[in-house]
Order: C-alpha cells, then sequence, then structure tokens
C-alpha cells in the first residue's frame, strides 16, 4: 500500500515519494508565542504528530521541525501593554506552548528553531533576492515584489487582482501587493543590523530561512493550518522559489477548531484554554478527542463533542486494561492492514477509529468468552493503533492514570468510607470492640487511619 496525501498546491491527493528513499523531512509553522494556548493552537500539533509517528511505522527515518515564531508585532504589543520585556513575553508562552504539546503527548521535534536565532540566514536570503531583482529595499524596509513572481498565487489560488497582505504598514512600498521581508527599526522595539539599516524580520522569511536552514533548498512536506495557505505559505513560495530553492514538495494543510461555525481565535473571544481543558477531561482523552476528526476537516467544538469522545477513548482504555490484567502484560504488536489503508488514505483518521473499535468489540467477546489468545493479538493490535494515533493506554507518557484506575480508586473511596462510617457510629455507642475491629481490619489490608479535628481520614501505608 502506498501512502497517499492530499496536496494543496496540486489540489489532489497525491502518491507520497520522499526526495530521499527511507527519509522524510517535515517542516510544521509552529506557534507565534503571544499568549496562552488554545485548542485552536495544538491541533496542528496533533494532526501532524499522527503524520510524523506514522511515517515512522511505515519504516522512515523522520526529520521533524517545527519553529518558533518569537518576534512578531502582537508579540511586541501584548509585551508593551503587560509591561514586560518583549523576550521575556516570547520565552514565558513558548513554556506554555511546549507544556501543553507534552500535556497531549506530541513528540517534542527534531529541531524547534527560534526565529530570532536565524537573522543571519534571513540577510542572507534578503541579499539572494535583491540581486536577483525580486525584492528591493526602501526606507530601512525591504520588500518582495509580487509583480516579479509570475507562478505568484499558485498555492491558494488568489489572483493578483485579489491580493491584500493584511500586514501593518511601511514606507517606500511600490506596490500594496508586495509583502515585507524586513521592517525598519522603529523606537523601543528590538533590531538587528543588516545591509539596508536596522531593523526586524517579516513574518514570512523567517519560515524561508528555517525551513532551507536546517532542512536544505528542498525537503519533503510543508505543514500547517489551513489559515496559513494565504498570504503566509503563499509568500514562503514566492520568495523561496524567487531566491533559487525548490523548497517544499508537498504542502499539507489543517482544519480549524471552530465554535458555532467560526474560527477559535483570541479576537474573537471563543477560545478554550488548554489549562481550562484540562481541568474537564484527562490529557489523553483531549489528544483523543482533538485528533479524532479527519485533520484537513473542520472540528466544531462542544462540550457533548469531548465528553463523547472522552467515553469513546475509555471504552478502548478498559479493553485493553481488562486483557491486560487478566491475561498478562500486553505487548503493542502489529496494526491491522485495514487500519493501515485508512491511515495510507491521506491519515484518514476516523476511519482508523472504526477499525479500532471494531477490533475492541471482537476482543471482549474473545476475553468473555475464554479465548485468551484473540483476546491478547486483539489488544496487541489496539495498542500498536492506538500508538500511531497517540493515545496508547499503556504508554508511560500517561503514568499508568487511567479510567480504570480512576474507577478502582472511586470503588475503594466508597468502601473505606462506609467502613470509617461504621467505625464513627460504634465510637459515637461506646462500642470499642466493633471501632478497634474495623480500624484493624483497615489496617490488616493497608490502609492507616487517623483520627483529626475534622473527623478520621485514611491512606494506603507509605502513601501519602
Amino acid at each position: 500500500m502506498t501512502l497517499r496525501l492530499y496536496d494543496t498546491a496540486a489540489r489532489e491527493v497525491r502518491d507520497f515519494s520522499p526526495l530521499r528513499p527511507g527519509h522524510v523531512s517535515v517542516y510544521l509553522c509552529g506557534a507565534t508565542v503571544q499568549g496562552v494556548p488554545h485548542i485552536g493552537h495544538v491541533r496542528s500539533g496533533i494532526a501532524f504528530d499522527v503524520l510524523r509517528r506514522w511515517l515512522a511505522y511505515l519504516g522512515n527515518d523522520v526529520l521533524f521541525v517545527r519553529n518558533v515564531t518569537d518576534i512578531d508585532d502582537k508579540i511586541l504589543r501584548k509585551a508593551a501593554d503587560a509591561g514586560r520585556p518583549w523576550w521575556e513575553w516570547a520565552a514565558t508562552h513558548e513554556r506554555a506552548f511546549n507544556s501543553a504539546y507534552d500535556a497531549l503527548g506530541v513528540l517534542p521535534p527534531s529541531a524547534e528553531p527560534r526565529a530570532t536565532g536565524f537573522v543571519t540566514q534571513m540577510v542572507t536570503y534578503m541579499q539572494r533576492l535583491i540581486d536577483r531583482g525580486h525584492a528591493y529595499a526602501a526606507d530601512g524596509n525591504v520588500y518582495f515584489d509580487v509583480l516579479s513572481f509570475p507562478d505568484y498565487g499558485q498555492l491558494s489560488g488568489h489572483k493578483l487582482d485579489d491580493v491584500h497582505q493584511g500586514e501593518s504598514a511601511g514606507t517606500g512600498k511600490r506596490d500594496p501587493r508586495d509583502f515585507t521581508l524586513w521592517k525598519a527599526a522603529k523606537q523601543g522595539e528590538p533590531s538587528w543590523p543588516t545591509p539596508w539599516g536596522d531593523g526586524r524580520p517579516g513574518w514570512h522569511l523567517e519560515c524561508s530561512a528555517m525551513a532551507t536552514g536546517l532542512l536544505g533548498p528542498e525537503f519533503d512536506i510543508h505543514c500547517g493550518g489551513m489559515d496559513l495557505v494565504f498570504p503566509h505559505h503563499e509568500n514562503e513560495i514566492a520568495q523561496s522559489e524567487a531566491a533559487g530553492d525548490p523548497f517544499a514538495r508537498y504542502w499539507l494543510h489543517n482544519g480549524w477548531v471552530t465554535m458555532s461555525g467560526e474560527k477559535m481565535s483570541k479576537s474573537l473571544g471563543n477560545v478554550v484554554a488548554i489549562p481550562e481543558m484540562l481541568k474537564r477531561v484527562r490529557p489523553v482523552e483531549l489528544r483523543y478527542y482533538l485528533g479524532s476528526a479527519h485533520y484537513r476537516s473542520m472540528l466544531e467544538y462542544s462540550e457533548a463533542a469531548l465528553h463523547e469522545a472522552a467515553a469513546g477513548y475509555r471504552r478502548v482504555e478498559s479493553f485493553v486494561q481488562r486483557v491486560n490484567s487478566r491475561a498478562g502484560a500486553v505487548i503493542a504488536g502489529e496494526v491491522t492492514d485495514e487500519f493501515a489503508a485508512a491511515l495510507n488514505d491521506d491519515l484518514g483518521v476516523p476511519a482508523a477509529l472504526a477499525v479500532i473499535h471494531n477490533v475492541v468489540r471482537q476482543g471482549n467477546s474473545a476475553l468473555e468468552s475464554g479465548q485468551a489468545t484473540e483476546a491478547v493479538r486483539a489488544a496487541s493490535a489496539v495498542r500498536a493503533m492506538m500508538g500511531i494515533l497517540g493515545v496508547d493506554p499503556l504508554d508511560p507518557h500517561w503514568g499508568g492514570h487511567t479510567a480504570h484506575d480512576e474507577a478502582a480508586t472511586h470503588a475503594l473511596d466508597v468502601l473505606v468510607g462506609a467502613e470509617l462510617d461504621r467505625r464513627t457510629r460504634a465510637r459515637a455507642d461506646k462500642d470499642w470492640p466493633t471501632a478497634d475491629a474495623v480500624r484493624d481490619r483497615l489496617a490488616n489490608a493497608g490502609i492507616e487511619v487517623t483520627d483529626t479535628p475534622d473527623g478520621a481520614q485514611w491512606a494506603l501505608k507509605g502513601k501519602e
């Protein structure tokens, strides 16, 4: 079976063939670290983490780069509004993003470059574009000449007459459709020296410099949210190809997370921050929910959908846990042919999940009918398939904290609580033999009881 992926530039599903057999290079546009991440921000990280895991499962050595935009108009504005240094504001929220990625089981990238660390490469890139007649300097700014690049619009389908870059105003621009490569220094803003004057980079230039600086002039896959198709990715293609780099061979874009049909964004006020979400469901359940839709589709957020997905995950988890406890340790095995076919068809996660739940049903039937070998075989396949999706219930990343554990803890709490209530009544009735018997019985079961002014408290021996 051949992996096929929808290439935004080709507007069709294409057979995937890496530049170097057995080696795949991927660049993902990462976070602009301006604030606390919400579920819309991390969807691309989860979607393309599945791509990365599947490519590795197929036997490829995957070089995966995810950048950090740590200098940007919004970062500077928000830091100034908060009265904090821009670099500290960016670093604080970069940590918040990495914490969210880690909480949701997203594998760390092979490299995670920051834009501010690639200014030298950006200066070189601008010089190449100027030398080739595709860029010009004006009043300390450097602009890309859109009319000099005949293929402009190839990714997005935009016509030149419809182009609006949507960027902050600069001086000296020859054509409003031109976009900024370098912004002249302003009072109170950070700046770096260049042959054309001090300033700071434009957003589009950053990614071309980081992608080619780490992956080379041509690489396999460029990923990002569909909101980046224009102008960001369109401009990346223009400046990269105009500079003489073949650049990305495949372009993949994930859909938005929406609320009431609108893209989730801070400006609209319809965001759900990751720390808040993790108060509602476990991290693995949130990951399962955000990764359950096809990566190119919109994911309409609702509390009901979140909890329905969490319940679906727990059904899979419960099966693996039951087999693991009844029939011995379950080791991740091989995925089924049906699962592989689903993922090879443009990462068809919904179809892959249907396969998993079908195997779970078969495995539960085998377990209940005493067919331990068949149950273990099913659980082994389920672990492998869930692992590709980043939600293997027995993955140590999740710390062994499962729905099964929560149910067991709740049951223990209820049973011990009933015993302590019995002891409290006995003490009130001065029935000391009964009260002591309850305490001794709990102690023999490894449960310590401590009497406090707020009542009896219990704990497992050796645990706080």
